[in-house]
């Protein structure tokens, strides 16, 4: 039976960062990914970012991900009935590197 886990290895960065990030408005009971420049992120990067102040009522920070080189793509939800603005500030941006393996040649 193929394995469903892929080897990740251990994490070889462990960072901390606080961007300034200026996120546009989410239309109306819509979930939209934004992208934010932060230099020396690379892509399967392990990404936790968290608002430091709290976040407009009716807005959830749903996903984080890195979709390119240098780009945090941060995925904002609006529950209400009317467009919202995500709170603009600084954000606490965790980045974990795993320390690739090499896939394993045959199924497990």
């Amino acid at each position: 039976m193929p394995s469903t886990t892929i080897p990740r290895g251990n994490i070889l960065l462990n960072l901390a960062i606080g961007p300034t990030l200026t996120p546009v408005s989410v239309l109306a009971n819509t979930t939209a990914e934004q992208t934010f420049t932060i230099n020396g992120l690379v892509v399967g990067d392990l990404i936790s970012v968290y608002p430091t102040a709290a976040q407009t009522a009716g807005i959830g920070l749903v996903s984080a991900r890195v979709s390119a080189a240098n780009t945090l793509a941060v995925g904002f939800s609006n529950s209400t009935a009317g467009a919202l603005t995500p709170v603009a500030g600084i954000y606490n941006v965790e980045i974990n590197r795993p320390e690739y393996l090499p896939l394993p040649t045959s199924a497990v």
